[in-house]
């Protein structure tokens, strides 16, 4: 494979988890945020995860130690000249990932892969900011990384074969099952997702069920692991409000139109587990 340096931008639940799984199989890593903080934090919930690893002897010692040192931290995306493929985790909103993509696309070696783990936007047009479109790719990772096998591989209208079978590659190569998806709003992972939780939470918002009951109902009449509003916390209300909104605008459907109450707690800053409240109170 000729993948050997990954470029992860963005240090978030989803990019640490990428950066983490990336040098678990072997690759040097560049984990890049634009604050020492944010990349502080991501390098922080690498270490607890593998420690958590370690503890529950999936790994040794010497590989948690391995892992953490092929990981090199940055705030500049400089740092990320010499990646082979650079993998953008940052927020979900276009004009962010656009922005993220044209820096990028300056900085990076002529022959880098630009992939996004975005999981809702298009990547055609993603692809169409930079110079290098039949180089752009979908790279959606399910949460949490280090535990899901399943990746969305989307080529965009412009992506060349060879990329595509790169990127399928380097996805089996740490340790994951690709899935070839169309390029459409929401892939097929959260088309199907993302309108599910929405009902839920409208479920809640007309007074249905309490969040915990119609969490029961979920994981005990259709056997989910996680009931949709545990799982809307887990993913960040505003990320599912973001996708939900992509939806909405992409398909001009009202069947996508999110919940006010959607919007209501996302306006409150109730995020979910991040902020220590969603549809349930966290620690």
């Amino acid at each position: 494979m000729s993948i050997e340096h990954v470029g992860v931008v963005g240090a978030g639940q989803m990019g640490s988890g990428i950066a983490q799984v990336c040098s678990a199989a072997g690759l040097k890593v560049t984990l890049c945020d634009q604050n020492q903080q944010a990349v502080d934090r991501g390098i922080n919930a690498i270490k607890t995860s593998l420690e958590r690893m370690l503890a529950k002897e999936k790994i040794s010692a010497d590989q948690l130690s391995e892992t953490l040192a092929r990981i090199t931290s940055s705030t500049s995306t400089e740092s990320l000249a010499k990646a082979d493929i650079v993998i953008e985790a940052a927020t979900e909103i276009e004009s962010i990932k656009q922005s993220i993509f044209k820096d990028l696309d300056r900085i990076c070696q002529p022959n880098a892969i630009l992939a996004t783990n975005t999981s809702s936007i298009s990547i055609t047009r993603l692809a169409a900011v930079t110079e290098r479109p039949q180089q752009v790719i979908g790279m959606h990772f399910m949460n949490p990384v280090p535990m899901m096998k399943l990746v969305e591989v989307i080529r965009g209208l412009q992506t060349d074969d060879r990329v595509f079978e790169q990127v399928n590659e380097l996805s089996k190569f740490i340790g994951k099952v690709p899935v070839d998806v169309k390029d459409s709003f929401g892939f097929v992972s959260n088309r199907i997702l993302l309108p599910m939780i929405n009902e839920a939470i409208f479920c809640r918002y007309e007074g249905l069920a309490s969040a915990e009951e119609i969490d029961t109902v979920m994981k005990l009449g259709m056997s989910h692991p996680m009931g949709p509003l545990a799982l809307a916390d887990l993913i960040g209300l505003d990320t599912c409000l973001n996708i939900m909104e992509v939806l909405y605008d992409g398909f001009n459907d009202s069947k996508y139109r999110p919940c006010p109450l959607l919007k209501q707690m996302v306006d409150a800053g109730y995020l979910g587990r991040k902020s220590g409240r969603g549809f349930y109170q966290y620690d």
